[in-house]
């Protein structure tokens, strides 16, 4: 090892022993405003040398003694920027050169991609303070930012990220932000997006007639908002669609022009206490919504008849301001504001001028929005306040963040299924699950899933090995997987819906051994060619034995039946009472069905007739159809006007009472598998809502008794198998009720429970799990 020496400037001028170390740190550290806290950790261990971006985070090349540069490691992780994240810290030795300074040399280029990338961040509590101060040059500029917040993942178009790799690189900055960009000094070293009034994006107001106002834009959208018109807001990720939330008629009125007759609205409050004017909320709750992230946070009514006409069930997706636009709209008189994302019949959401321009025309009155690019649509990411935060929607603000695995995998994308699609890529240590892309049932998603698979694998320099996809051949995810296959010559793999469910719920937790899989979902082809969704699986990524399921619906009229829920319920009667009960007693169900002005006259007589010839009458064991048909059966609902709709009314509509329950039954079929029988239940539901139940303790005891039944299979596979560790995952754990008693029950009988804390439990998590059985045998092979 080669030493310098220097004089030290106390003890008498002593010579100190100097040392070098080459260090490289992995993780988002680039736009985190990590160089400027290196440079003051630098100055207060006295070192010397150089730091820049790299392909795969950061590198430096320091000197010093050898006390200080090992306070100086030690302190890396423990006092970094709040929204740095180090994955890594690799450091080995180097001779020291005799460094005079310290300094930040240009980002290495040319290697490979490597790097991690932060997700778009809340604009912070210091840019805040200056955006309403009055004395200060940023005042009331709608783009002001630093290294501790603004856009990231929405406007980089490649790595390293430098201001020319991003869509701020049209707007030159002016002397005084080029001033604070080289000044380590400063807040906005090195922030790329840093810009002001001079020399930055413009905000404008744009009426339905192409007018458009650069004078007080947000005067002119508050004009708009208290006139009661509808705006439509360009964000980080996209265009969303406001309104006043204080009447019914505001959002009745977006209702009507966007063709979306019950989903819920989420809604933007000012602050927090604005949020506890509508909502329940706990500690842990608000630490979720006032995060950096900003989610859409799903939390409880104070009153769960109130805001109907934002939310019809209990709950109410709320955010805070985000972006400065968000924190200027709602500083004065209107303080809460309906904010959907603007988008058309299940297509992506939109993120272009001349789009929102043309596609939101008799839908919007006005428009407020900038000339600076989004280069990534996201929508906005929606948890429930679950263990620390229990995904519903994984977008802004999370993504592109990866999820970290404790082994090395192969370069490999996996497409996801077609409902709440994403893709996941993988490399090394990570994988990287994409941003919301949305149902695969249009053009327009399935060419923005096929761009964003474009983007990530250029961003982070991934080349697949291996492409994987549900077995169900006709979904678009499948059909692109299938052809860029053939095309490009890389070996598919096709996963089981269900199975890729199980390990995603594995992988999330670092699991690897085999484990009960309980996968409850509204539909997943399985390996018999039939429709699977109530599924209790044993395996891992290596394979699965399926052990348990429920008793199949017939679903008449097959897809129909998904949103006409009132067919599943008739069925559901039927076969409830074909062989045991009073007849009388569906039949006096069936006449409620019946009369429901929902349901067409005839209507269950055709089903049944439909049903005794088994004309039309795909069989179903989804989880996600009983609840439809349940939710009919009660008259909770008949008629969908979305996805999942019959259940989470369902689980609105029921009381807190986790100790009645239906009887619980079981029965093997030929195949070996053993079946919940809801018959049993079915009928004793029935008997007491004509004896005058209420429909809110039948509810509960409909969940109780699902639960119940996932004890009892649990505790066969165990004997069977001598597994102890459960995965739950799929769309029905969506339901929290279901989700903290199945927990609970479970955990009692002495089972380790685990769920989804990193990916979503619905269909939007199955690319992680497919990913990880693809990898599973690539190493087999």
């Amino acid at each position: 090892m080669v030493y310098c020496f220097r004089i030290s400037k106390g003890d008498g001028g002593s010579l100190q022993k100097l040392i070098g170390k080459h260090i490289r740190i992995r993780g988002i550290v680039q736009g985190v405003g990590f160089r400027p806290f290196i440079h003051r950790q630098i100055k207060a261990y006295d070192l010397k040398g150089w730091i820049r971006n790299t392909s795969f985070g950061a590198e430096l090349v320091i000197e010093g003694t050898p006390e200080n540069i090992s306070s100086f490691v030690e302190e890396l992780p423990v006092r970094k920027p709040p929204l740095a994240v180090i994955e890594k810290i690799h450091v080995s030795e180097c001779e020291p050169c005799g460094f005079e300074d310290f300094r930040i040399i240009p980002s290495e280029t040319g290697a490979e991609a490597d790097t991690l990338v932060s997700p778009d961040i809340c604009t912070c509590g210091d840019c805040l303070k200056e955006l309403f101060d009055p004395k200060d040059r940023r005042y009331r500029y709608p783009f002001i930012n630093c290294t501790n917040c603004g856009p990231r993942f929405t406007i980089i178009r490649n790595v390293p990220y430098d201001r020319k790799s991003t869509t701020m690189e049209p707007f030159a900055m002016c002397p005084e932000c080029a001033s604070e960009y080289r000044d380590i000094e400063d807040r906005r070293y090195h922030a790329q997006p840093d810009c002001c009034p001079e020399c930055g994006p413009k905000l404008y107001w744009q009426e339905a007639d192409g007018t458009r106002v650069y004078e007080e834009p947000v005067g002119a959208a508050l004009a708009a908002l208290r006139a009661g018109k509808i705006i439509a807001v360009k964000g980080l990720g996209g265009f969303h669609l406001a309104c006043r939330a204080d009447a019914p008629a505001f959002s009745h009125v977006l209702r009507e022009r966007k063709k979306r007759d019950r989903r819920p609205f989420a809604l933007m409050c000012a602050d927090v206490s604005e949020v506890r004017k509508i909502c329940l909320l706990s500690p842990e709750e608000e630490r979720l919504i006032t995060s950096p992230a900003r989610p859409i946070v799903l939390l409880k009514k104070k009153e769960a008849a109130s805001f109907s006409y934002i939310s019809e069930n209990d709950r109410i997706g709320i955010m805070l301001p985000y972006t400065p636009v968000h924190f200027m709209l709602l500083a004065e008189e209107i303080r809460t504001l309906v904010m959907t994302s603007a988008n058309l019949s299940d297509r992506p959401i939109i993120y272009k001028n001349e789009e929102a321009a043309a596609g939101l025309a008799g839908i919007c009155d006005g428009f407020l929005m900038h000339d600076r690019e989004i280069e990534t649509r996201c929508d906005d990411s929606v948890l429930w306040p679950a263990d620390g935060g229990y995904f519903m929607r994984r977008s802004r603000g999370f993504a592109p963040y990866p999820i970290t695995l404790t082994a090395p995998v192969p370069m490999i994308l996996a497409c996801g299924a077609e409902q709440k699609a994403t893709f996941s890529l993988s490399k090394k240590e990570h994988v990287f699950p994409s941003q919301h892309i949305g149902d695969l049932k249009n053009i327009e998603a399935y060419e923005n899933f096929r761009e964003q698979i474009a983007h990530f694998e250029k961003l982070f320099s991934i080349r697949p090995e291996r492409i994987v996809c549900d077995l169900h051949p006709d979904y678009l995810s499948s059909v692109y997987a299938a052809e860029r296959s053939a095309a490009e010559g890389i070996p598919l793999v096709r996963v089981q819906h269900h199975h890729a469910h199980m390990v995603s719920c594995m992988a999330d937790n670092d699991l690897t051994d085999p484990v009960i899989g309980i996968i409850w979902d509204g539909t997943g082809l399985g390996v018999d060619g039939t429709i699977w969704g109530g599924e209790f699986l044993a395996g891992d990524a290596a394979g699965y034995v399926r052990h348990g399921s429920i008793r199949p619906v017939r679903l008449p009229g097959g897809d129909r039946a998904v949103k006409e829920i009132w067919r599943t319920g008739v069925s559901l009667l039927a076969d409830a009472f074909a062989e045991n009960g009073d007849p009388a007693i569906p039949e006096q169900l069936i006449r409620r069905i019946a009369e429901d002005g929902n349901v067409p006259d005839q209507g269950p007589d055709t089903v049944r007739k439909m049903l005794a010839a088994n004309v039309n009458c795909p069989a179903s064991s989804g989880m996600g159809r009983l609840f439809d048909g349940v939710s009919a059966v009660l008259g909770i609902l008949r008629l969908a006007d979305y996805e999942g709709e019959g259940a989470i009314l369902l689980e609105a509509a029921a009381e807190e009472n986790r100790s009645l329950q239906y009887e619980t039954a079981f029965y093997e079929d030929g195949d070996g598998i053993r079946r919940f029988d809801r018959r049993p239940m079915l009928r004793e539901m029935a008997s007491e809502l004509l004896g005058g139940a209420a429909v809110s303790a039948c509810a509960a005891k409909f969940m109780n008794t699902l639960t119940a039944a996932a004890a009892e299979q649990s505790i066969y596979i165990r004997k069977k198998t001598g597994l102890n560790e459960v995965v739950l995952s799929g769309g029905t754990f969506q339901n929290m009720y279901l989700l903290r008693s199945v927990t609970a029950v479970l955990a009692k009988d002495g089972f380790a429970v685990h769920h989804h804390h990193r990916v979503s439990t619905n269909d939007e998590g199955i690319s992680l799990g497919q990913l990880m059985i693809a990898e599973r045998q690539m190493r087999k092979n």
